[in-house]
């Protein structure tokens, strides 16, 4: 066993390509004829705006060796017809919801991982909805059906064992990793496959002879402790399939921040022009935070000059909030108090330190009618959700140098046809 008192029986749940497909199926009930999933197609910015990266990829582009990370003029280089699509996270929140909306049908505890990822408790719901295979396997086909995307479902006796499975052989598909199963399954992977193994842990394990997590798995915990202190038990754990973590219910409160940043299209040397591009990054990053139903604590923001030299400024806010204005207002104090007056190549715009909006502790130095601009935000938030984002903006946008969302743009406004031909 894991080491748990008691047998428990969790699912992972993790969408396949989910940016790609959740714009697939967006194209496709909009009337499109093309499915960006059977073509040669990213989810990228803008190339003529020096912004493109590739953030999601097709399958049929994944042949091409193009890779999640990578500029997409470089994509372009290795297929010269790739589709590229932008970036519309308002589309990816309302997907995640209704994914979340469909799942909690089968559970009444679900751990949002992140946006396109949940943990599922199904322990004791055997006598509802079945064995948890056969579960699995319908709320697989279900979302497929229903809601136009693929998932993969990973099942075990804890949070960890479940997330490996999820990640077995893809897409569309149901995997477990019981206990009895570990040494067949899981051992034989590399050790930079094991959650918590980044690039340089895998350096320093490879130092020690260790390859694959059933070498660390069967490594004496005193040599890890010495070599990696704490960190060497944890990873030691997680290769043994120990893990009693609990699956928490609720919103995406365990992601360490929500941001956007954009590469300007010329290099900008005025306080005003940073402004409007600080506004319009401000806007899509508030719109994402009210979307998970969270409040920050911290706003922070990010200049790169044009030497490329990199630097950032953030403040901890007196109480959390939501409101772009509020947010607005601090992310233009902290660049007017850290800008050194080089000319400016890109920008970003983040928030940290979330706390669920259910309830907030008002302060004395909060401005008035909070309540009212909350409403405010959020209409404004139904409107775009439901005509676009350009169906509500500022009169400052009114002249077309930027978009009045730099980021998450729908892709009614860039159509699909126009980046093949």
């Amino acid at each position: 066993m894991s080491g748990s008192k008691y047998v428990r029986t969790i699912m992972h749940i993790d969408v396949n390509s989910a940016f790609l497909s959740w714009q697939a199926v967006y194209n496709l009930q909009k009337g499109d004829t093309l499915d960006l999933r059977e073509i040669p197609s990213v989810v990228g910015g803008s190339q003529a705006d020096r912004r493109g990266i590739v953030l999601a990829k097709s399958m049929p582009a994944k042949a091409y060796g193009i890779q999640t990370g990578e500029v997409l003029w470089q994509a372009r280089q290795k297929c010269p017809k790739l589709v590229s699509v932008p970036a519309n996270y308002q589309l990816y929140m309302k997907c995640s919801n209704a994914l979340y909306e469909l799942v909690k049908e089968y559970s009444p505890k679900i751990q949002r991982f992140s946006v396109d990822e949940m943990f599922v408790d199904y322990t004791g719901m055997e006598r509802h909805f079945g064995e948890p295979v056969e579960a699995a396997h319908m709320i697989k086909d279900r979302i497929k059906q229903e809601l136009g995307f693929t998932v993969n479902v990973g099942i075990g006796c804890n949070k960890l064992t479940a997330k490996v499975a999820g990640d077995f052989k893809k897409p569309d598909m149901v995997h477990t990793l019981y206990p009895q199963e570990i040494s067949q399954k899981m051992w034989p992977l590399p050790v930079e496959d094991l959650f918590m193994v980044g690039r340089q842990t895998k350096k320093k394990l490879n130092l020690l002879n260790i390859y694959t997590i059933g070498q660390l798995a069967n490594t004496d915990r005193k040599l890890l402790n010495d070599k990696l202190k704490s960190f060497g038990t944890v990873i030691w754990c997680y290769a043994n399939g120990i893990d009693e973590s609990p699956v928490q219910s609720g919103y995406f409160l365990q992601m360490k921040g929500i941001g956007n940043s954009t590469t300007i299209r010329f290099d900008v040397t005025d306080t005003y022009t940073a402004r409007k591009v600080l506004l319009s990054l401000t806007e899509s990053v508030a719109l994402r935070l009210r979307a998970a139903h969270s409040c920050c604590r911290v706003v922070s923001v990010e200049i790169r000059n044009s030497d490329l030299e990199n630097y950032s400024h953030q403040r901890k806010l007196f109480s959390p909030t939501s409101i772009t204005n509020e947010i607005y207002r601090n992310v233009v104090e902290l660049f007017e108090e850290c800008w050194k007056g080089e000319k400016i190549r890109h920008l970003g715009v983040r928030v940290t330190d979330f706390c669920s909006d259910e309830f907030i502790q008002p302060s004395f130095f909060d401005e008035q009618d909070r309540d009212k601009k909350n409403a405010l935000d959020s209409a404004i938030d139904d409107i775009r959700y439901k005509y676009g984002n350009g169906a509500v903006m500022r009169g400052v946008f009114l002249d077309g140098e930027f978009s009045p969302m730099t980021g998450g743009a729908g892709a009614e406004d860039y159509p699909v046809m126009s980046s093949i031909l």
